[in-house]
């Protein structure tokens, strides 16, 4: 677990321009339940669907999809909210039929969440209000949807009569913007000048909160390393980085490769916020699935703690290198339009995903080309 310290102060940094199956034991090293909540009784994996809340979004339709195709039984739990997802879902029903079973609720109604509960296997929790840049943010309702709305789901859990394991989806947006780390220029790209972050950012990094909506999704991210250690929820929470993939509905704020590509084949121009030095590490979604549901298959083993989970940092690119690698679509790179840095940019972010690999066996497989 990550400490909660202030931001570190800026310093020169920059040049110029497989199975489902899970051991229902309780996880080891967590604290015993409050007298209050006597120990859930454990079930088969089989005698509920697993519940995805936000699974009619971009991860989440793709984790159905998945154990849908598998035989599983699936409860999408989602508003609809978020532009496309009925597209999502459509495409789960026309390959899945009535084994789709969706629950219309939003994750801010307590009663509409412990009845998405109720009789559910395993829960991978995807709701959200997505980080987009610092002042872009409703703070209120960014701490209702993935704070509050977070309590509810876990609340709902732990009054339930059944252990339920739980996979949370965080952000690497929790790190802040990254100032204090020293940057130099590499060609097209932004390098680290600390040669110990030649595997990317691990979990002992401190967070730093530069936006409400990262503020708000570190919260629940607490809560769910809480409920865990505190009463006995089988439940991990994952820093995800950039991730990309099928029936991904980007937008400039948030899934900009997918936005990339879509202005690209579209014949538009692409805006870059600062110089396009930017680095990112990017983790195709289906990578990010087998993760998940290592991540439910090891859960008693790594309940109560956080994973920084990203294409690490064999599957990085640059902005500008992205443009080159887009070439390949229309013949020549998309028309490029520079706007001022945003707020609370992380200049380079690659995720140190060794951690995780080392527990649970995984690494991605796609590279970003065939991405």
């Amino acid at each position: 677990m990550s400490a909660l310290v202030a931001c570190p102060r800026s310093s020169d940094q920059t040049a110029p321009a497989p199975s489902l199956s899970f051991d229902t034991r309780r996880a080891a090293g967590t604290a015993a339940l409050s007298p209050r909540h006597p120990p859930a009784r454990s079930r088969p994996d089989d005698e509920g669907p697993v519940l995805i809340t936000g699974g009619a979004g971009f991860i989440g339709c793709n984790l159905a999809d998945h154990l849908l195709a598998r035989g599983r039984r699936v409860r999408i739990f989602d508003n609809l909210s978020r532009a496309g997802v009925e597209r999502n879902l459509d495409w789960l029903r026309f390959r899945h039929g009535d084994r789709v079973d969706f629950r219309l609720g939003d994750i801010r109604d307590p009663h509409a969440v412990e009845n998405a509960v109720r009789d559910c296997g395993p829960i991978f929790h995807l709701a959200a209000r997505m980080p987009g840049n610092a002042g872009s943010s409703d703070p209120e309702e960014d701490f209702d949807i993935n704070a509050r709305g977070t309590i509810h789901l876990l609340d709902a859990v732990r009054r339930s009569s059944f252990r339920h394991p739980l996979v949370y989806a965080s952000t690497s947006k929790v790190y802040g913007s990254l100032e204090d780390v020293s940057l130099g220029v590499d060609g097209a790209r932004y390098k680290p000048m600390d040669p110990g972050l030649g595997h990317g950012f691990d979990e002992d990094r401190p967070v730093c909160f530069q936006a409400p909506c990262a503020c708000s999704q570190a919260a629940a991210e607490q809560y769910v390393l809480h409920y865990a250690r505190g009463f006995g929820l089988p439940a991990v929470a994952l820093r995800l980085s950039c991730v990309y993939g099928p029936r991904q509905w980007g937008e400039e704020d948030h899934g900009w490769i997918a936005h990339f590509l879509r202005q690209t084949l579209s014949g538009l121009s692409v805006t870059l916020f600062g110089d396009g030095r930017q680095v990112r590490d990017a983790l195709h979604v289906e990578d990010l699935v087998a993760a998940l549901l290592l991540a439910l298959e090891n859960i008693d083993r790594i309940s109560g703690r956080t994973f920084n989970l990203g294409g690490g940092p064999e599957r990085t690119t640059s902005l500008l290198e992205l443009m080159e690698l887009l070439r390949g679509l229309n013949g020549e790179p998309p028309s490029v339009i520079f706007a001022p840095w945003r707020a609370a940019d992380q200049r380079y972010y690659v995720s140190d995903i060794r951690r995780f690999g080392s527990v649970a066996g995984w690494t991605p497989r796609v590279a970003l080309p065939a991405g």
